[in-house]
């Protein structure tokens, strides 16, 4: 009985928190982390976050996106999901109206690239 137990925690902890190494939490359906580095930087988003990974990202507008592909909710309020991060990248004011960070025009992919990255940081 207390193999089974101790089995439980040990299955639901590598299901919840992703494998070891450079894989990502979670996949993004055609998302590329790569990508989604290069885009990060291109759409300035260092300048209001920490991002590890990302050169010259020490902002400190918005929360640091360190350990993001562990977290459960998306600015304060959304499941962290696929599709709710990259509804949140694209269109962060019609998600929260008011809220502090901008829509900044990311494309679809790019959203999806960003969130491919963001799910590699545990």
């Amino acid at each position: 009985m207390h193999g089974l137990v101790l089995a439980i925690p040990a299955l639901i902890g590598a299901s919840a928190c992703g494998s070891a190494g450079g894989e990502p939490y979670r996949a993004v359906p055609g998302g590329n982390p790569g990508r989604g580095a290069v885009a990060l930087k291109t759409y300035g988003c260092g300048a209001c976050h920490v991002i590890p990974g990302i050169g010259g990202a020490d902002g400190m507008v918005g929360p640091p996106l360190t350990a993001f592909g562990r977290r459960t909710i998306i600015a304060g309020e959304l499941t962290n999901s696929e599709d709710n991060l990259i509804r949140w990248i694209q269109h962060p004011q019609g998600v929260i109206p008011g809220n502090v960070m901008p829509d900044l025009g990311v494309t679809a992919q790019d959203a999806r690239d960003i969130a491919a990255y963001l799910y590699t940081l545990k």
